[in-house]
């Protein structure tokens, strides 16, 4: 790949990630929109002809890995692994 094609391809990939956050926005948006009227009529789920929409409090428990490591150092070292991984940037 040339550097004309590799900024032909970042110029196309930085066109299409603006694209997706637009979406995104309007996706939220929408969501927002639903939300407000589940509020408003003080309901958990709203029935269409051809969906169903649940917006339900759900309750989860989390290990506090922060606070265990402060209270209990050692064995959260020696139950600790390490992972790698790689990034993708472009600047």
């Amino acid at each position: 790949m040339s550097i004309y094609e590799l900024d032909a391809k970042v110029a196309e990939l930085k066109e299409l990630r603006n694209l997706e956050a637009e979406v995104k926005a309007e996706i939220t948006s929408i969501e927002d929109e639903i939300k407000s009227e589940m509020l408003a009529k003080n309901v958990e789920v709203l029935q269409g002809q051809s969906c169903k929409i649940t917006w339900k409090t759900i309750t989860t428990t989390r290990f506090d890995s922060a606070a265990f490591k402060l209270s209990h150092a050692d064995l959260f070292q020696q139950y600790s692994k390490a992972t790698t991984s790689r990034r993708f940037v472009i600047a």
